[in-house]
């Protein structure tokens, strides 16, 4: 395993994004067990993209225009919908009572569909593993995936630490109405900003 390869996929996985947002937003919501869960569920989210790059199916997203459009919509009405339901206090930012979450299934799946509906997450897979493999490697398939298992446990890692560090400093937040609810706003801001950025995504 290359530094190289390690040093970028830590520099992909911490870099700000839906899966971090949904991250911060459980940790700081319902405590730093439901961060973890949220975290394994952005994790898992990654699995089908890394699936399709190994067999080559980005490779259609990247042709043809009409799957790479409903997959990138349908993402984006997603990212939409939760920067609603944040606003409204019913999603990913919905404030427990106490620490443990009682609907970890709806944070697991809404982890999940965050990165299944990003159709730039294949294509990133398809252009970033390759590069990893040299040219001469006897089993190239078993090589990408660990490559791939190595960049998932990276991800399920620096996303728990980033919910667990939001879960630390929940009580300093929870007990302040007005800060919560400013958090709230920019939470909701954030998914919007990311849906705008995946409309406006090219092939």
């Amino acid at each position: 395993m290359s530094v190289e390869f390690l040093i970028t996929s830590l520099i992909v996985v911490a870099s700000p994004g839906t899966g971090v947002l949904l991250t911060l937003a459980a940790g700081l919501s319902r405590g730093a067990r439901a961060s973890v869960v949220a975290a394994f569920g952005c994790t898992l989210g990654i699995v089908p993209h890394m699936a399709a790059a190994v067999m080559g199916l980005a490779a259609v997203l990247h042709t043809s225009a009409l799957a790479f459009q409903t997959l990138k919509y349908l993402g984006v009405a997603y990212l939409l919908w939760m920067a609603w339901s944040t606003l409204k206090e019913t999603g990913a930012f919905r404030v427990e009572a106490d620490s443990t979450p009682r609907s970890a299934g709806r944070v697991i799946v809404s982890a999940i569909l965050v990165n299944i509906l990003n159709p730039k997450l294949s294509i990133f897979f398809l252009a970033f593993l390759p590069q990893f493999v040299d040219a001469g490697e006897a089993h190239p398939l078993a090589r990408m995936l660990e490559l791939g298992a190595v960049f998932m446990a990276l991800t399920f890692a620096v996303f728990v630490l980033y919910g667990v560090f939001a879960a630390a400093v929940r009580t300093h937040i929870v007990t302040r109405p007005a800060v919560l609810a400013w958090m709230r706003r920019g939470f909701a801001g954030a998914f919007a900003a990311l849906g705008a950025k995946l409309a406006l995504a090219e092939r």
